[in-house]
This record gives structure tokens, sequence and C-alpha cells, in this order.
């Protein structure tokens, strides 16, 4: 396979050529590393047994074909902690984890929780309630961001995406609008809906026609003028003015771009004065992923709606959540998303255990001090490969080293060229854009892991990065 860049670096578009085929596919890489790379195909050959080959093959052929998953990688067995070990006993740290591990994976107190539930209540039917639910309601909304502390309702769903849907419900019964303004390049889920308002080609490309009135800018680029990158938004409020929400993630969970406070605080003056609610999608990015409970706290600024997911399932259960302010609650004669598993008394228990994991364990206030550490070890690493390393990027243990050749030219083949070998050294991490190593890992990392973690990424970028 040859792969070659075609594209602008905001594009992220490449043609993989496939030598056993007589034309091009076009690849879009923005939210992951995609599974059409000769990196991959090399990796594989090295390091993949007969017995996982065979199950990955069996995978393939009943699962339908994605760039982002099947064909997979590899084959695993078991996950614990900050690890997953693949079939042929190899024990990786995993700085991916699909964002669903803060609390770590098959945490004790998570997985005691779901047991006990399903041995008490597994199933709530819609017309009824559950004392976990309930309880695990009230917990989100004693832990809220701001204003919404106290002052919000909540609705679950069995997913991220789902939750993304209600909420462009409710703005849309809220403001009597159906107009958005979101982020190029962002990424709020797979559906119809979720893609319209996401701003990411690979999943937007050949679906059409999406949602009407889903506008996007450019979002907040590393050291932009925070009013003037906010006045692309004003812009789009003026000119349209009609806009029901400003829909955006804090951060970039992938490149990890974080815009400074006042950036924000200008958004949310601007959705005040145009009318318009603000919502931050925190799925990957919430419960203490950032060093705040909640990523917007970083900020200082609250939404009117907040989405949370991934890991609010402790890594167990699938689970999501709407915290929307108390006075949106104006759907009493309509269906803002009533789904099967909406009180599910399994996701609650392990939500509520997660928090409780979260708060007793004092993880947040851990992945202060250990983000702080991570990223000052990096660019050390920095220091000595100047004209690869770009930029580092970080809050809490949302971390990102953004590469470059010494050209100015994009890194794409050295980045997953460092990535595969994080991998043989015994680390796993995903890549964002092509060019940006996003290491995520769990926030109950110890410091002896950390150690472990930055040694190898030196190792690899040193081994891989030659002038």
């Amino acid at each position: 396979i040859n792969a070659e860049y075609m594209g602008t670096p905001s594009e992220c578009l490449f043609f993989f050529d496939f030598v056993d085929m007589s034309h091009k596919v076009e690849v879009h890489v923005s939210e992951g590393d995609v599974n059409l790379s000769s990196n991959r195909v090399a990796w594989q050959s090295r390091h993949i047994g007969q017995d996982a080959r065979k199950k990955l093959d069996e995978d393939a052929s009943v699962f339908l074909h994605q760039s982002l998953s099947t064909p997979c990688l590899n084959s695993i067995k078991h996950c614990e902690g900050i690890y997953i070990v693949d079939d042929q006993d190899r024990r990786l740290m995993d700085f991916h984890g699909n964002s669903v591990h803060q609390v770590g994976f098959s945490h004790p107190k998570v997985v005691q929780a779901v047991k006990d539930q399903i041995d008490t209540l597994s199933f709530c039917p819609r017309r009824y309630v559950n004392d976990v639910s309930t309880a695990f309601a009230k917990k989100l909304v004693e832990i809220a961001p701001g204003s919404l502390k106290n002052n919000c309702r909540v609705l679950f769903t069995p997913g991220g995406t789902l939750a993304v849907g209600i909420s462009l419900k409710i703005i849309r019964y809220a403001t009597k609008r159906f107009k958005t303004i979101s982020m190029w390049d962002s990424f709020h889920g797979a559906s119809l809906d979720a893609i319209s308002i996401g701003g990411e080609a690979i999943f937007r490309k050949d679906v059409g026609p999406l949602l009407p009135g889903c506008h996007h800018v450019m979002p907040y680029q590393p050291n932009d003028d925070p009013i003037e990158a906010a006045n692309r938004i004003e812009y789009v409020l003026k000119t349209e003015g009609d806009i029901a929400a400003v829909i955006a993630e804090p951060i970039r969970c992938t490149t990890i771009i974080i815009p400074p406070a006042a950036y924000w605080q200008r958004v949310r003056e601007l959705c005040d004065q145009y009318g318009a609610l603000l919502v931050f999608d925190e799925i990957p990015i919430g419960l203490g992923r950032t060093g705040k409970m909640f990523c917007c706290e970083n900020f200082g600024v609250t939404p009117d709606i907040l989405i949370l997911g991934k890991g609010l399932g402790g890594a167990l259960v699938p689970m999501a959540a709407v915290l929307a302010r108390a006075d949106l609650n104006i759907a009493k004669d309509k269906a803002l998303g009533h789904y099967t598993h909406e009180k599910s008394p399994i996701g609650s228990a392990a939500g509520l255990a997660t928090i409780n994991v979260l708060e007793e364990e004092g993880l947040i206030e851990k992945c202060q001090a250990m983000g702080q550490y991570f990223v000052e070890q990096l660019l050390e690493i920095q220091k000595i490969k100047p004209k690869w390393i770009k930029e580092v990027r970080g809050l809490g243990l949302s971390v990102g080293v953004e590469l470059c050749r010494p050209d100015g030219t994009r890194a794409n083949d050295e980045a997953e060229r460092i990535m595969y070998r994080c991998m043989e050294l015994g680390m796993s991490f995903k890549l964002s854009e092509g060019i940006v190593l996003t290491l995520t890992p769990p926030l109950t990392i110890t410091k002896q892991e950390m150690d472990q973690a930055i040694q190898i990424v030196r190792q690899a970028i040193e081994e891989v990065c030659i002038e």
C-alpha cells in the first residue's frame, strides 16, 4: 500500500493506493488513525500470531467494514487498570481507551456496584422509577458546574450521540429556532443529526443532505486572538439573526486544542446577547479528565446544556446524560427521547460508583498534578527534537503532541510509525488528524507507570525522527 497526502492540513485528505486494486481509496484522517495503512499492515505482519489473525478474519467476515474499526488491528482478552492484554499476553498501557477509562478498566468498586445491581434490579421499564437511577441523577445535579448546580434537569441515554440528539430537540423547543453554529473539525457523534453539527469530513462525506441550518465556523486555533476568534461566531449570529444554539467541545478532545478562558467567556456573552443557547459536549473530556470534574470549569463558563458520556459508565456500561438548565424543562407533552434503557439501573449503578471513585480517591486532584508532570516531561523531549515536535498541549490528562517535519511539512508517516513503535514497546494511543499523538491515560495511573510511558514515547520519537 502506498499512501500519498493530497489535501490541506485542515482536510487531512489522503489517497491510499492498493497495489492489488485499480483505483485509489479516499480517506479523511481526522478523528483517529485509519485501518487503511501500510504501517498497520507492516506492524501486523510482525506481531499478529495465527490465533489472533483467525479472530481478526472472523471479525472482518461478520461486521460491516469502516475506516476506524473493522478490519481491526489486534485481538485483546483482558483489561484492568491502565492495561489492555492481547491474545499473546502482551500488556499495553492504554492511553486511548475510547475515552471511557477515567477510573481505569475494571475498577473493583465499579465492578462490584454493577454486580450487586444485577442481583437486585437489572432493568427498569419506561413507566417506572428505580432508586439507583434517581440517586444518580440527583448526584449529577448536586455536582453540576456553575449555575447548573442544583438548578438543572437530567435525562439519561445509552450513548453520547443520543444525548446530542436530545439536546438538539431541547434547543428547538426552547428557542422556536432550528439553526445552530458548531465548529469545523469537531465531533459530536456519528448519527445523521450529530454529523450535521459535527465538522469531520470522514463522517460527513457522501451522506447528504444533512440537517438544514447547521452553520460551521473555524474553531479557535493556537495563537489566535481569543476575541477575534469568537467574532467568527458573532458574525454568523448577527448575520443569521435566528440561531438557536452554539454547540461545541470546550477543548478539541483529539488534537487537544485548548482555547483561553477569554474565548469561551466571549462566546457565552454572545449567546446571551443574541438569544442563543450554549451547549457544551463533554462526552470524552468530562468527569475529571482535564483536572476539573467538568472541562468547562477550567474556563469559568457554564453552558445551558451539558452533555456527558463515555466514562460516565465507568468503562463498563454504555451511559450518557444531558444536564439542562431547570427552566428548559418544557417538553412535558413531547418526546425528547425515552430510550429503552433510559433509566438503566445497571448504567446508573456504574455511573454513581464512577463519580464516587473520582471523589473518594482524589483522582481529579491527582489528574492536575500528573498532567502537569506529563507535559513537563514531554517538553523535555521537545527540546531534544525541536525540529520534529511542533507543540505539546495539555489540560489535566488530556495531552497532545503535534509533530511536523524539519522542512515544515506534515509528519503523517512518522507519527504513525511512532504510534506502532510505542505499541511494540508496550503503550497504545491514537493519532488525530494524522499528526497528533493523543495521550489520554486513566486518571488512576501511577508515577511509575507514567515514567515508563514517557520513556516509551521518548524512545520511539528518537528512533523515528532522525534528522
